[in-house]
Formats: C-alpha cells, sequence, structure tokens
C-alpha cells in the first residue's frame, strides 16, 4: 500500500513538473522568437522612417513636379540600394505590383500581397508578413505605403530571410531542452531522495504504530537524537507514547490484580461467615454476634470501595456532578478529623488536631470535600506505625485556605513520589488499596479549583498540603 501511494506521488509530481516545466518553456521560445522577429520588424520600419524623412525634402515647382521628383529619388534609392545581401527593397504601385527592385528583378517566387493588402487596411498604413518562398525559405516581408505623393509609385516593402533567426530559435531551443532535462532529472532524483528520507521512515512509523494499535506495545522505532530531523523527532514522540501505554497497561493489569485481591479478601470473609453462621441457630451464641459485625464491616468495606471506583470513574468522565455552596472548612475539617479519630485511637496512633476559634469560608461540595479528608486521614493511618503521631494543621492565606495532614509513617520513595497521583499506580512501598485513591483526590480538588502537593521521606513520613480558594461574597 506504501509503495502505491509512493508511485502514485511520483506519477503526480513527475506529472506536473513536465506539465509545468512545458508550459514554461513554451511561453520562453514563444515570447523568445517574437522578441526577434519583433526586431527585425522594427529594424525595416526605421528604414522606412528614413526614406520618408528623405522623401520630405524633395519638392518641385509644381505639385506634379514634386511628385515627379519623389518619384526619381525612390528609384535611385532602390538602385544604390547598400544592404542588397540583407534585404530586397521594392517599390509597389497601387495595386500592389513591383515597379523596381533592389535585385534589379520582379522578385519572382518571393511575393505575396498579403503585406501589401493588410497596409492598405492599417492605420497606419503598414503591413507585415512572415511567409514562405517558392524556394522553402522563410521570409518577412513589412510593406509601408508611400506618405506623399510619387507619381505612379504606391508603397515600399522590405523583404528580408529569416533562416539566421530560425537557427537562433532553434540553438534556444535545444539549450532550453537541456535546461528541461535537467530540471526533470533534478525532481526525479529529489523525489527518489524524498521517498528515502521521509516516505520510507514515514512508512516505518505507519507499520510500528499498527502494531502499537494492535497492542504491542514492546515495538520500538530506531532514533538518532538529531534534533533537526522532524521524522526523528516523530519516532521519538512514537516511542514515548508506547512507553506511555505500556506503563499506562502495567499500572491498569496491576490495578486489577489489587482490585481482585481486595475485594476477593472481604468476600472470602463473608461467604466464611455466612457458613459458619449456617451451623448456628443460637442468636445470643457470641461467635454469631461476632459473625454479623465482621459481615456488616466487610460490606461497608466494599460497598466503600465500589463508590470509590466509580466515583473516580464519574470524575474521568465529567459524570460526577458537584453540588458546591459556602461552607465552613473548619467545621467540614473537624467532622472528619472526629469521624476517623476513633480509628486512630484503636491503631495506637496520636491525633494532634487543634480547632481554630474562626471560621474559613470556602466554596466546595461538602461530600466531596469530606470525601478528600477520609482518604488522606485513611492513608496516613495505613502507613503509619503504632506509637505514630497524626499532625493536622489548617490555616487562611490571603486568597486560600490550606490544610497539612502530617504522618510518621513510612513515607514514599523519590521513584514513586511524582507517580502516587497517578491512576491505578501502586508504589513499591504501597499496602492494600486500589491505587485511585489519591488519583480520587487530586481530581476532586482540581474540580474544586483546589491543589494537592506531597513531600514525602522515606522512612520518616509524609506531608500532604491541600489549597482552596477564600469564598469572598
Amino acid at each position: 500500500m506504501r509503495s502505491g501511494i509512493t508511485r502514485r506521488w511520483l506519477r503526480g509530481s513527475l506529472f506536473l513538473t513536465v506539465l509545468l516545466v512545458l508550459l514554461v518553456e513554451s511561453m520562453f521560445v514563444y515570447n523568445f522568437g517574437r522578441s526577434y522577429y519583433n526586431s527585425v520588424q522594427q529594424t525595416m520600419m526605421r528604414r522606412f522612417s528614413s526614406i520618408n524623412g528623405q522623401l520630405k525634402m524633395y519638392t518641385g515647382d509644381t505639385a506634379q513636379k514634386t511628385a515627379a521628383n519623389r518619384s526619381v529619388a525612390l528609384r535611385r534609392m532602390v538602385e544604390q540600394f547598400a544592404d542588397k545581401d540583407k534585404y530586397e527593397f521594392m517599390l509597389l504601385d497601387g495595386y500592389g505590383g513591383v515597379i523596381a527592385s533592389s535585385s534589379g528583378t520582379g522578385a519572382d517566387g518571393i511575393v505575396v500581397q498579403d503585406d501589401f493588402n493588410k497596409a492598405q487596411d492599417a492605420p497606419d498604413g503598414v503591413g507585415v508578413a512572415i511567409y514562405r518562398t517558392a524556394s522553402g525559405e522563410t521570409v518577412m516581408a513589412v510593406c509601408s505605403l508611400v506618405p506623399y505623393a510619387a507619381e505612379d509609385v504606391a508603397a515600399m516593402r522590405l523583404v528580408t530571410s529569416l533562416t539566421l533567426v530560425q537557427a537562433q530559435l532553434k540553438s534556444v531551443f535545444i539549450v532550453s531542452l537541456v535546461v528541461v532535462a535537467a530540471i526533470l532529472g533534478f525532481t526525479v532524483a529529489s523525489g527518489l531522495y524524498f521517498v528515502r528520507g521521509i516516505v520510507v521512515p514515514l512508512g516505518q512509523v505507519e507499520r510500528i504504530a499498527a502494531s502499537i494499535a494492535r497492542g504491542e506495545l514492546d515495538v520500538r522505532l530506531p532514533v538518532t537524537g538529531d534534533e533537526r530531523d522532524e521524522v526523528d523527532r516523530l519516532r521519538g514522540t512514537i516511542n514515548q507514547m508506547a512507553e506511555g501505554l505500556e506503563e499506562t497497561e502495567k499500572m491498569k493489569n496491576e490495578f486489577i490484580s489489587s482490585v481482585s485481591h481486595e475485594l476477593r479478601t472481604p468476600l472470602t470473609s463473608i461467604r466464611g461467615w455466612v457458613e459458619t453462621l449456617r451451623t448456628l441457630d443460637d442468636p445470643t451464641d457470641e461467635n454469631y454476634r461476632k459473625g454479623l459485625e465482621i459481615i456488616n464491616n466487610e460490606t461497608v468495606r466494599l460497598y466503600n470501595m465500589v463508590e470509590e471506583l466509580l466515583d473516580f470513574s464519574r470524575l474521568q468522565n465529567g459524570r460526577l456532578k458537584m453540588e458546591c455552596r459556602p461552607l465552613d472548612l473548619v467545621a467540614e475539617l473537624t467532622d472528619a478529623v472526629l469521624f476517623c479519630e476513633a480509628r486512630i485511637q484503636r491503631e495506637g496512633l496520636l491525633l494532634a488536631y487543634a480547632e481554630p476559634e474562626e471560621m474559613i469560608p470556602v466554596y466546595a461540595d461538602p461530600d466531596r470535600l469530606r470525601q478528600v479528608f477520609i482518604n488522606i486521614l485513611d492513608n496516613a493511618i495505613k502507613y503509619s506505625a503504632p506509637g505514630g503521631r497524626i499532625t493536622v494543621k489548617i490555616w487562611q492565606g490571603e486568597y486560600k485556605a490550606f490544610i497539612e495532614i502530617i504522618d510518621q509513617g513510612r513515607g514514599i520513595p523519590p521513584e514513586d513520589l511524582e507517580n502516587v497521583k497517578t491512576k491505578f499506580y501502586k508504589g513499591s512501598n504501597s499496602v492494600r488499596g486500589s491505587g485511585i485513591g489519591l488519583a480520587l483526590v487530586d481530581s476532586i480538588m482540581t474540580a474544586l479549583d483546589g491543589t494537592m502537593d506531597l513531600k514525602s521521606t522515606l522512612g520518616r513520613g509524609t506531608v500532604v498540603t491541600l489549597g482552596l480558594p477564600i469564598y469572598k461574597r
């Protein structure tokens, strides 16, 4: 397919080039020939002007005497014509017949009436004709009516051969053909270079892109690293795209595996306790109550996990609606901290949070804001060892309100820190979870015109800083 497109391109390019070159050559040869013919014609016209100027000087006592003198002068000019080797000078009567000729003959075989007839009809009294003589020679005849009475002389004619002109035009035509051949050769050579330098590499890019589209994400294009080579930059971009898709595919597979594991754990627990409860007939049995409590907790865990996945999907597709309204950020944060306080204590952790006395107004969705706080606090709890401290701070800046949640947990490795907000990403130091918690938090904060920044030191803990615009009425 690629070779067919290339051949069609070459044929089309060559065809257009040939047409353009032939058009230019035709115009050049035509204009060049016209300029030569015009030059010859203008030379003969200057001869006529000179003769007419001389005739004006001949006068007589009467009009008949003046006409006779001019007639004699014209015949003498014909007899004494110096350029007989270049021109044939003739005098014509009122019917176009030859009265006198510089060759001394009637100029049989080279005389036609076309120039005389044109001169009769022309406003300036000049007629031009180009034709072949009886011997096959191409000549130009220019006829000019005599502007003064000269007895029976009515017109003058100059005839010259165009053999030299045609020889010169032939030479120019041959040179132009050589130039045309050179241009066409250059066009073909440049086309072949284009094919080798552009079309072939693009064909390679097409094949690799098709392989990537089929799911072969491990294929790569060779690159030279030349920044001036647009095709090489394109190959580099294709490689980056393939690497990104391969990484995304890897994270997606790990996400599916992780979610499957996370779902299987509570489902296994629920199934086991359901089987156990079937054997118990006494609702007062301790194991009965314990089983119901575990089933309830695991069901809540499953529900929250599925809701998180659905929320993230809706947010990515733009279908998650935000019901924003003016809120007291301090009250919303305090509610979230109180919600997580009991769990923090169960895990053997310390909580440090001083609730500010003054409210901080923001414009946000309370449910999504609570989801953000609980998600970050949940991560702080999961990654902290017993005895560690979780610190929550809130303060108001000039244009933004800031919340800082600090833990003393295991921290995030530097190579994972820039990717933890990427969907499906699970770092090397992660524990249970779907891998979309921070991606969901980041998306919600972005939707609320807020920010989320992460700082972490491996083995010492993580600092999450949230920023929201201050609401001003």
